[in-house]
């Protein structure tokens, strides 16, 4: 025991970062010579055996035995053998990595025994190293094993590596320090591979051919990038274990059913519609078994709702064969004489969504499906999927993502190009915005519209951005169908296991063009030669089947005629639709909102204001901390205290305003969500929604919760610092219920502009063509305050330009115009000047019997000026929102004295009466501020410019000209007068730049443009 306690003190330390995971654990090698009778003396897991006595004529089974041990665990060895086994591992010399210490007396140790010693290191460092290449040999598949994968199907791929060596097969066994005689030996297997199955140990070609058979066939995998031991334990026990890929009869017939109902819609549509595009599957047909996979493990696993959003190849299969939407529906889209019954414009059948409810058959439980409209801008749709499921989410309950999942398709070169793919996938994981895990399917053509990949990323996969958050990634020759169902299968299962997204790679080709009309030979002749060569997948799937006696021939071919004849027969009843309802195709249905017809119930809105009692509750809610040993910021303080004066007062400034409106509706029970960058506290620190302790990290509380026991929840998160792909997300969160306020708030106005996709082909249009209506409400800061260019202009000249009312029709003055006008446009754009029209706005919002995107220019300077705040008096029952605020000063008395009126919209008005004021000309000139802008006021323009007669009319902004609102409300207003007076300008000149980066040229500009529109003999002299 003294020599055992010497020999451990005085072996020499390692150092501290080598650790066992990071020794490639690998099995037994070459034997080393010994004597069997030295393993007969010891147990395995002895622990208290030191190395030293063994080094001397050590049995190689022993060595064997013990370094198999170490590597299943360290502490199963005694520490001597720990040493020496991680010395070996580290290259320390032969006969270095053990030196037996000096006794306390007796004679030194002789040459004999050290020229024992390394000879004795010397074998045991080969069977170490022999161990450790075995173990590299099977990490170098499961990294790199997809590089020699088959998965083109047309054996031409242009993938990638940059001409990196390949490192694996039974021919590179020499990269890893083995010769072609160690292929036959014996390797224990380490717990990092399932390759085994239940074996534990395995020759060295056995082991490679398994690693083949796994990684390099038709799947490719790549997922040893992510940092989770046992999610990648997880899916090496998908791929490796043997005989994984089974399938029983009965899943192979279905599987082939599938495929020809995939096929034969695509054959059906060629030969009837041979003159019209249609983006068909052709080529990559597996895909609908792939969908149909997924579905089925979801459903099995508890999903009952799935959301989808997908690009135009392949949705009319999609919703065929998928959503299982009624094939006349979809054949009655062909027919050119289609009348539309329907409000809007429509939209082309290959961009139109479906919602569908039936029975799953695999898990014979009902599944919602939602397959979600979306115009050509590609990937632009993946933000709305993911929101409308988070709102399905939410609404349900389903806070762990179990009920409700999405599915989102993608082509290989918009997944790689599109950088809203990217957006999209750093709100995977976000508190709230997470789905909890997306399956990402890619139909990989291995080309754009007539681009080489090599052309169009740098990354060797189109799928390589999924790896920023990651997202295993299973690539899969699409001509393998039974394949592709293997891996949707385990997708499936990882999403319903780790909630965290996962991509499938179908690599496939186009048989067609980019459409059918398109002629790929241009520009692809080396690649459309070999397409033009190759079998369908069906006919040699169906050729597989058939020869390994799954099905007959007859079978076979009496399932395709089965399955032609449905398409016929609906073909047929497809002949008497004359009308098409466009309604038949809404991906978002709201029950009970509308009517049968799809009309709302009424052409009415009650009045917007509340009692004072609610109002001074909510304003005492907004005043507080309601939470007991919370410390908040000194400076928070302060404006608490400021909100609590107010209330005394019985008014409230802009903050105040948006809390009186979004607690009423909380307390009936409206949901409201409020996100966006920094919007907790508000950019400009005026809302402070979520309060911080001062002294607990990460203790928050959200006074607007505290409002009522069974209020609505309130939702303010602050965002990624992404425009498009979080617009997007809450344009899908509306969508989902029309009983919820969804507002999404612009850091500064302008950086809308980086969402510009998500407001022109989604919301300004959405309703005219997919009959979609969104309630959605974007707050846009707005105003030049000599900030410079990219932080004073919302651009309002581009929201009302989208607007579709007409501009030379005076609408019919009916009882309802106020609320016929909000029906019939597109879209609302107000600019509030008082904190109480901005509290009407939002609650109007809701209170209407329909649903209308509502576009809000809102102030900066505003919410702390002096004079623009609301007395409680504008807020009360009988109140509502003033589409235009007229002049109630002293030209109201006198309304013919009255030389000047003039029109303006926001927070010029200020600085018009102040000026006014400094002249000496309040009863001279009327300032009338018109708040909504679209619609337009017709009525309430045209009563006071009645009122003045005798006055100039002017429109002034501190906009540009050829900015702003002057280029909408002039024809409005030319119509509205009926060009019997003269409508002038008073405002900055045409620009390039929404403003000016110099203070001093901006308040020149101010002064410049103030003088012009109070100076009564200006545009006199002009004439």
């Amino acid at each position: 025991m003294h020599r055992l306690r010497t020999t451990v003190a005085r072996l020499r330390p390692l150092a501290a970062t080598q650790t066992v995971q990071n020794v490639p654990q690998v099995g037994s090698s070459s034997a080393l010579r010994g004597s069997l009778r030295t393993f007969q003396l010891v147990r395995r897991h002895n622990t208290s055996v030191t190395a030293e006595p063994f080094l001397n004529g050590t049995s190689s089974n022993y060595v064997e035995e013990m370094y198999n041990t170490w590597l299943e665990d360290p502490n199963n060895v005694h520490k001597s053998w720990d040493v020496f086994f991680r010395n070996v591992n580290a290259g320390v010399p032969p006969g270095g990595a053990y030196q037996s210490p000096p006794p306390l007396s007796g004679p030194s140790q002789g040459l004999t025994g050290v020229q024992h010693q390394v000879g004795a290191g010397q074998n045991l460092e080969k069977l170490v190293k022999d161990h450790l290449a075995v173990q590299s040999l099977i990490r170098a598949y499961q990294v790199r094993g997809h590089h020699i994968a088959k998965l083109d199907p047309l054996e031409i791929s242009c993938v990638d590596f940059d001409d990196a060596p390949c490192t694996i097969g039974l021919q590179n066994v020499g990269f890893y320090g083995l010769a072609e005689s160690d292929l036959d030996k014996v390797f224990r297997l380490p717990t990092t591979t399932f390759i085994g199955g239940s074996e534990s140990t395995l020759p060295l070609r056995e082991i490679i051919q398994r690693l083949e058979m796994s990684y390099c066939q038709h799947i490719g995998v790549e997922f040893m990038f992510i940092n989770d031991l046992e999610q990648c334990q997880w899916i090496r026990h998908k791929f490796e274990t043997p005989g994984v890929m089974h399938f029983s009869l009965e899943e192979k017939r279905t599987l082939l059913a599938r495929m020809i109902r995939s096929t034969r819609f695509e054959d059906f549509l060629q030969r009837k519609f041979s003159s019209e595009k249609r983006f068909g599957l052709e080529g990559c047909e597996s895909l609908i078994p792939a969908l149909k996979t997924i579905i089925d493990k979801s459903s099995q696993s508890g999903v009952e709702s799935v959301i989808m959003g997908m690009p135009h190849r392949g949705r009319l299969n999609v919703l065929a064969n998928v959503i299982r939407k009624d094939l006349e529906q979809i054949f009655c889209q062909f027919e050119s004489k289609l009348e539309a019954a329907d409000e809007g414009s429509g939209d082309v059948k290959y961009h139109l969504g479906m919602y569908h409810k039936r029975m799953n058959h695999a898990s014979k439980r009902d599944i919602t499906m939602s397959l979600m409209a979306n115009p050509s801008h590609l990937e632009a749709v993946d933000p709305v999927v993911q929101g409308k499921t988070k709102a399905e989410q939410f609404y349900c309950g389903d806070t762990e993502g179990k009920k409700v999942m999405s599915i989102l398709l993608h082509g290989d070169a918009a997944f790689a190009g599109q950088g809203i793919v990217y957006e999209t996938f750093h709100l995977s994981d976000l508190p709230s915005y997470t789905t909890h895990g997306t399956i990402h399917v890619v139909v990989n053509n291995q080309i754009g519209f007539t681009t080489d990949p090599r052309m169009a990323r740098s990354s060797p996969y189109p799928t390589d951005v999924a790896r920023v958050v990651n997202a295993p990634i299973f690539h899969v020759n699409a001509d393998d169908p039974e394949a592709v169902m293997y891996v949707c299968g385990v997708a499936a299962e990882w999403r319903n296991t780790f909630h965290k997204d996962v991509v499938v790679d179908l690599v496939c080709y186009r048989r067609n063009g980019h459409n059918e009309m398109d002629e790929p030979m241009f520009t692809q002749p080396l690649m459309y030669k070999q397409v033009k060569k190759q079998k369908g997948v069906l006919q040699k799937f169906a050729e597989k089947l058939i020869t390994d006696g799954v099905v007959t021939a007859q079978e076979y071919e009496e399932e395709v005629a089965r399955y032609d004849k449905i398409c016929e027969e609906a073909y047929a009843r497809s002949k008497d639709e004359k009308i098409l309802h466009i309604k038949h195709w809404l991906d978002s249905p709201w029950p009970g909102f509308f009517t049968l017809e799809g009309q709302p119930k009424s052409m009415s809105c009650p009045s917007t204001g509340i009692s004072e009692e609610e109002l001074s509750h909510i304003g005492n809610i907004a005043a507080s901390v309601p939470v007991e040993d919370f410390t908040i910021h000194g400076g928070l303080t302060r404006i608490l205290k400021g909100r609590a004066d107010m209330l005394s007062q019985r008014v409230c400034d802009w903050a105040l305003s948006e809390y009186m409106a979004f607690g009423s509706l909380l307390k009936d029970r409206i949901h409201i969500r409020l996100s966006g960058q920094d919007v907790e506290r508000g950019t400009f620190s005026h809302r402070h929604h979520v309060l911080h302790d001062q002294n607990v990290d990460k203790r928050i509380c959200i006074p607007m919760n505290y409002i009522s026991p069974d209020q609505a929840p309130y939702t303010v998160c602050n965002s990624s610092l992404s425009e498009y792909g979080v617009l997007g997300f809450e344009l899908g969160f509306a969508m989902a219920s029309p009983n919820a306020l969804v507002l999404w708030e612009a850091q500064f106005g302008d950086f809308n502009n980086t969402a510009q996709c998500i407001i022109d082909q989604f919301i300004s249009s959405g309703q005219a063509k997919w009959v979609r209506h969104n309630g959605i409400v974007l707050l846009l800061p707005h105003g030049m305050e000599g900030m410079g260019p990219e932080h004073s202009s919302a651009r309002p000249e581009r929201f009302l330009q989208m607007c579709n009312d007409d501009p030379d029709v005076f609408p019919k003055l009916t009882e309802d115009v106020a609320v016929r006008q909000l029906y019939d446009c597109n879209w609302i754009i107000v600019n509030c000047s008082t904190p109480a029209n901005y509290f009407h706005v939002l609650r109007r919002q809701i209170l209407l019997p329909f649903r209308k995107p509502l576009i809000v220019f809102t102030p900066k300077s505003l919410l702390r000026h002096p004079e623009a705040r609301s007395s409680f008096d504008d807020m009360l029952p009988g109140t509502a929102f003033k589409r235009v605020i007229p002049d109630d000063g002293p030209v109201a008395s006198s309304p013919e004295k009255v030389r000047r009126v003039i029109f303006c919209s926001g927070k010029i008005y200020y600085e018009l009466i102040r000026e006014r004021k400094n002249r000496g000309m309040d009863d001279a000139v009327a300032v009338v501020r018109i708040e909504q802008l679209s619609p337009f006021p017709f009525d309430l323009v045209k009563a006071e410019t009645e009122r003045f007669l005798k006055a100039d009319l002017v429109w002034c902004q501190e906009e540009h000209k050829n900015q702003g609102y002057y280029d909408y409300v002039k024809p409005r207003l030319h119509t509205t007068i009926h060009s019997t007076r003269h409508l002038w300008y008073a405002g900055r000149d045409p620009a390039a730049a929404p403003a000016t980066g110099n203070k001093h040229t901006h308040v020149t500009e101010l002064q410049r443009l103030l003088d012009t529109a109070l100076d009564l003999e200006a545009f006199s002299r002009n004439d």
